[in-house]
């Protein structure tokens, strides 16, 4: 085995002490017999306080940030040097599967617990932070924990309620943190020289390529609309087929050429219609309106605000045809996420040795890595999941799989703090 790689049998037991734990934090939960641990919790500061054990436990530095963060520092040959930080977060949504976000925080602990069991130092330092907030569970905004260590929470954030009127603020002081002190959280530019996340796919590719592991190349942009056909309701036995106004027939020819045109254009981009009401809604009337919504996903601008702008282009085609109007509200846009090209080689050179091949995938789903990169590159790598399920109980991954995404973990680590 090349000095500095970790052979098969301390990936296994790695492996199997991370699954261990996994099921240590699902326990951690609000709800009996489901997980389910949000931000500014009691069942949040005890996952705080379990993984800082054994962040401990691996030769690391241990604190709680101000925005309940927990993080831990692995120092490097020469005390003082920038840290790679690696990470995901410890919330979930609710019912949830273990692995989401806790596998990312747990493999990274086993990183660092190899480079402690070897004695051995690096160039740099090794950062792992648990982030408190990256579902926005309970608050309905996300990313609370990265966009804390990047300084940039709004203002509004923290009279911002939960669904019992609770205030960010007041929740924050419920657990012993001050909301006067939230940018304190915020870490220095040059502290750190790169953000590595490890996260399950929570999609079907990799299984379908039969591969344990993935390269993250981006992270998609998405936009959501809320789309309103508009025509007119009618008897639904006097009106005859050739003179309706029909607001429901419009909308499903429409998304059928959403599925169809999405699929020609680019295999990465994805459109889905979420949801579809009518009005009336009665069996014997013509839908007079519909109201769906249209969410447009792309790991590339460009091409996705020109699927989004075809897809509404086609929707005032049918309307106009059809003799109906057609309207659409944009409500949320968030722009895609590169990651960054040397971490995406660093990573895949380290998949390739471990697994003999490395395939390069976007992220359809959001992760903390989208806060961190407006401050610091990011690379990340996906996991293969059972059957692609996430944010649902059967959430699964092979314990195989486990050691070899923390064998390229480390290699990748090590890689990228010892070479300039």
């Amino acid at each position: 085995m090349e000095r500095g790689l970790m052979n098969a049998d301390d990936a296994a037991r790695s492996a199997a002490r991370v699954m261990a734990r996994c099921d240590a934090l699902a326990e951690i939960s609000e709800t009996a017999g489901q997980l389910t641990r949000v931000y500014l919790s009691p069942e949040h500061m005890r996952a705080n306080a379990r993984v800082g054990e054994w962040m401990r436990a691996a030769g690391m530095q241990v604190w709680q940030d101000e925005v309940g963060n927990i993080c831990g520092r692995y120092e490097a040959a020469q005390p003082g040097a920038p840290a790679i930080l690696l990470g995901s977060h410890l919330d979930t949504v609710r019912n949830a599967g273990r692995y989401d976000g806790m596998l990312g925080v747990v493999t990274a602990i086993e990183v660092v617990q190899w480079l402690h069991q070897q004695q051995r130092r690096l160039p740099l330092a090794v950062e792992i932070v648990g982030f408190g907030d990256e579902e926005g569970t309970r608050f309905g905004i996300t990313l609370l924990g990265s966009r804390g260590i990047t300084g940039q929470w709004p203002e509004s954030w923290p009279s911002h309620p939960d669904g019992n009127s609770i205030t960010v603020a007041q929740a924050m002081q419920d657990v012993g943190l001050d909301a006067a002190r939230i940018g304190q959280a915020a870490r220095q530019q040059e502290a750190i020289v790169a953000y590595l996340e490890l996260h399950i796919e929570q999609g079907p590719c990799l299984e379908q390529a039969n591969l344990p592991l993935g390269v993250v190349t981006a992270i998609n942009g998405a936009r959501r609309l809320s789309c309103v056909f508009t025509g007119e309701a009618g008897h639904a036995g006097t009106v005859p087929m050739t003179q309706r106004k029909d607001a429901l027939a419009a909308a499903a020819e429409w998304m059928v050429y959403i599925e169809q045109r999405t699929q020609q254009l680019d295999p990465q981009l994805v459109a889905t219609v979420g949801t579809l009401s009518c009005a009336p809604g009665a069996v014997n009337v013509i839908p007079g309106e519909v109201n769906l919504t249209l969410d447009v996903r792309g790991p590339q601008d460009q091409p996705l605000a020109a699927l989004l702008s075809d897809l509404l282009t086609q929707a005032e085609a049918i309307a106009l045809r059809r003799g109906i109007s057609f309207s659409a509200d944009e409500y949320y846009r968030i722009a895609a996420t590169a990651c960054d090209p040397r971490l995406q080689q660093a990573f895949s050179a380290a998949v390739t040795q471990v697994q003999g091949a490395s395939m390069l995938l976007p992220s359809g789903a959001g992760h903390d890595a989208i806060a961190i990169a407006e401050r610091w590159p990011v690379g990340m790598l996906f996991v293969r999941c059972d059957r692609g399920i996430s944010h649902h109980p059967a959430e699964s991954v092979r314990e195989t799989d486990v050691a070899s995404a923390i064998q390229a973990y480390l290699h990748t680590v090590q890689h990228l703090a010892t070479v300039p």
